[in-house]
């Protein structure tokens, strides 16, 4: 099963169990997001990567200057452990992971949670890559990913039990679009998916398949 159809069958199933009021706060922030034009602001093929040094979730440092000394790297920007489109990306990269080396490239996760909640996404999902906390959103912005989540939307995601201020510690709800770069050894982004829409994610396969090319 392709991540695109497990993404495809959360969708529908959620479908299913929100309610019409929450169905609507959602559609209208989505549709929002989509005419703010951050996605044609967030940097994109051809655009050099900005450099940057990230805690992991295992207390270390990763560098992404010193990881292209080995080869491409693949950058997953995720909003945070918990939402449950991004496990289930996350979970895919692990089942890609191999393939991905054999391509030639590294890979990291970036989210804003902190290192603890990064860790806890390590250990559910059994991650063999590093997941790095990127508190404050600083390496996002520069990459032109982030966005504040919209009052309406706070309140239901608060209702659901996600304090992401709490979790990404900060008093500011913002979080990044989900993202997938790959950035090739002299730092020139080779492939870039930037969706407004959460719920769509890059396939393994297709970042395979670039990775061959470089």
């Amino acid at each position: 099963m392709t991540l695109r159809e497990k993404l495809e069958a959360r969708k529908a199933a959620s479908a299913d169990k929100i309610p019409a009021h929450v169905k609507a706060v959602m559609g209208r922030s989505l549709e929002e997001l989509r005419h703010s034009g951050i996605v044609g602001r967030a940097l994109s093929v051809g655009d050099e990567a900005p450099d940057f040094t990230l805690p992991n979730a295992g207390g270390g440092t990763v560098h992404l200057a010193e990881l292209l000394t080995a080869g491409p790297v693949v950058i997953s920007f995720y909003r945070g452990g918990w939402c449950p489109y991004c496990n289930l990306e996350l979970a895919a990269l692990q089942e890609a992971v191999t393939e991905l080396e054999e391509a030639g490239g590294g890979l990291v996760a970036i989210s804003p949670n902190l290192p603890d909640e990064s860790l806890t996404t390590v250990e559910r999902h059994a991650l063999g890559f590093p997941v790095l906390s990127d508190v404050g959103n600083v390496v996002a912005r520069r990459f032109g990913l982030v966005f504040e989540v919209p009052d309406d939307l706070e309140a239901v995601y608060r209702a659901m039990g996600h304090d992401i201020g709490k979790v990404n510690g900060t008093d500011r709800w913002e979080i990044p679009l989900p993202a997938t770069y790959v950035v090739d050894p002299a730092g020139a982004i080779r492939f870039a998916f930037v969706d407004a829409d959460y719920r769509n994610r890059a396939e393994p396969a297709d970042i395979v398949e670039v990775l061959r090319t470089l």
